[in-house]
């Protein structure tokens, strides 16, 4: 047998005995994966078409494989994956920024139609003060930039805005409450990108606008770092509010990289020795879930269990201890995770090890993948396992009862009906002007006849779906079952023990 050969035999081998003991359902996780679109040349590639057939395939495979939510990249360097009026189109998406996609279509709208379509979390992921990836890259004439060269700073040779500029966070803010007002997204997510990552020997330059500011914002000359972090804060609660104030339904996330503090320099860090988001990117993200500006945090922590500096079991508990109300999710890179030295049926395999032990944590409500193309790729077998061991059922997301805890409106007038194209279930939605309060997609449950329905029963959930019908699976109609059909809004919060009726397949 050639070698190639009984390497793929081996490889489906290990994978069909790590997927062999599927985990308990569970009724409720965050299952996200980020799809990035900085340094990806595949786009500008495409046609329209061929673009939009590469999408809908992406999405169908993170629907095979459960995923709940993506988070899609549509501001990688101050440009824009969408029709904005206010930055240029991207080039990672026409090949040239400032170049608009020929024929004119708007690739988010897109994206954010079919993810709905399957029932999967549009989050818009922006860079905030990320201007430029190199030296080399050419701004459009059109580009805030050339317009105000004063708001931006260069740091190891790439171009930022300045945090410390009331004008930069106002123009960040426009975009923000544009996308927001424009689109039908879920969230607004960021990065770990805020003050950009220190560079040996080279201070970041934004002495000027320290001169100016530092005093009128009540900090002495000895006070930079603290004078940083206001500067972000001031920036992630203006963010907050603004959402808050055009769609309170849309969320605010952030994923901070994943040492917030390291114990030797802070009693109440992690016992960690690692780049901290407090100290180094002047992100103080503690604070911003205590004062409730952000939704959710979702770490990223990537590194593997036993890692010296930074050990994964470690971190996910300090994150786990400090939810501080707010949803916990955490990043989990797969490459880390589940490399090629991996042995699948291992106790040392990092992926199952991490999964299993998020699941067990009390304030971790899910995980997100870095990145989507890999779970898209099945590389090491990574969708087989999420598909078979771990989001054997769909689940709902968390719900989040702290913006919004009022229940929807049970479905009405279901009933069972022959078609032409099968038995179907279908029921009625409750209109309502209430945005918090309007159905947007159903849970089906399903239960032996003389079972009591259970709906924490996550093995009982046969679709989730925006639909408004659901094709039964009929066989002889000789078996009677009970179906519950509930109701989730905005904020995904359920409808109270739903709508049944007993049906013979």
């Amino acid at each position: 047998m050639k070698i190639s050969n009984l390497l793929i035999i081996l490889t489906f081998f290990f994978i069909s005995i790590s997927t062999a003991f599927a985990q308990e359902p569970v009724k409720r996780e965050f299952r996200g994966a980020w799809f990035q679109t900085v340094y990806q040349d595949q786009y500008a590639r495409m046609s329209r078409g061929e673009m939009q057939k590469y999408i809908t395939d992406l999405l169908d495979k993170m629907q095979t494989t459960g995923i709940n939510a993506i988070i899609f990249q549509i501001r990688p360097s101050a440009d824009a994956f969408y029709n904005s009026k206010i930055e240029p189109w991207s080039r990672y998406l026409s090949g040239r920024q400032g170049k608009a996609p020929h024929p004119a279509w708007d690739p988010m709208d897109f994206i954010i139609e079919e993810c709905h379509k399957r029932n999967i979390e549009f989050h818009a992921w922006l860079n905030p003060y990320r201007v430029t990836t190199s030296k080399n890259e050419i701004l459009t004439t059109s580009h805030i930039y050339h317009q105000h060269p004063e708001w931006f700073v260069e740091y190891d040779g790439k171009i930022y805005f300045d945090p410390g500029l009331p004008q930069s966070r106002k123009f960040i803010r426009n975009v923000v409450k544009d996308i927001v007002e424009r689109y039908d997204i879920d969230a607004i997510h960021m990065d770990d990108y805020f003050y950009p990552y220190p560079v040996a020997g080279k201070p970041f330059p934004d002495d000027t606008s320290f001169r100016t500011y530092h005093r009128k914002m009540g900090f002495n000359e000895n006070q930079r770092d603290d004078w940083r972090r206001q500067n972000v804060n001031i920036l992630i609660k203006s963010l907050h509010e603004d959402i808050r104030s055009v769609k309170p339904w849309v969320r605010f996330g952030i994923s901070p990289f994943g040492i917030y503090r390291n114990r030797k320099n802070d009693p109440n860090g992690s016992n960690t020795n690692g780049l901290q988001n407090y100290d180094d990117l002047y992100a103080d993200v503690t604070r911003w879930t205590n004062e409730g500006w952000v939704d959710y945090m979702m770490p990223q922590i990537y590194w593997e269990i036993g890692h010296k500096a930074a050990d994964y079991e470690t971190l996910a508990k300090w994150w786990d201890n400090h939810a501080n109300e707010r949803h916990m999710y955490v990043g989990q890179s797969i490459s880390r995770s589940l490399d090629g030295n991996s042995n699948l049926t291992s106790s040392h395999n990092h992926f199952n090890n991490k999964m299993n032990m998020t699941r067990k944590l009390p304030n971790i409500q899910g995980n997100c993948f870095w990145y989507g193309y890999q779970i898209a790729a099945n590389e090491n077998g990574v969708g087989t396992i999420l598909k078979e061991k771990y989001h054997t059922t769909p689940a709902l997301i968390p719900a989040y009862d702290f913006i919004d805890d009022r229940k929807p409106e049970n479905v009405k007038k279901l009933k069972a009906k022959w078609t032409p194209d099968g038995y179907i279930l279908s029921w009625q939605t409750k209109p309502t002007d209430d945005e918090l309060q309007k159905q947007i997609y159903f849970c089906i449950y399903r239960f032996d006849k003389n079972e009591k329905p259970d709906l924490e029963d996550a093995s009982k959930i046969v679709e989730i779906t925006r639909n408004t019908f659901y094709k039964l699976p009929y066989e002889k109609g000789k078996h009677k079952y009970r179906y519950v059909v509930t109701a989730v809004d905005r904020l995904h919060n359920e409808s109270e023990k739903g709508t049944s009726k007993k049906i013979k397949l």
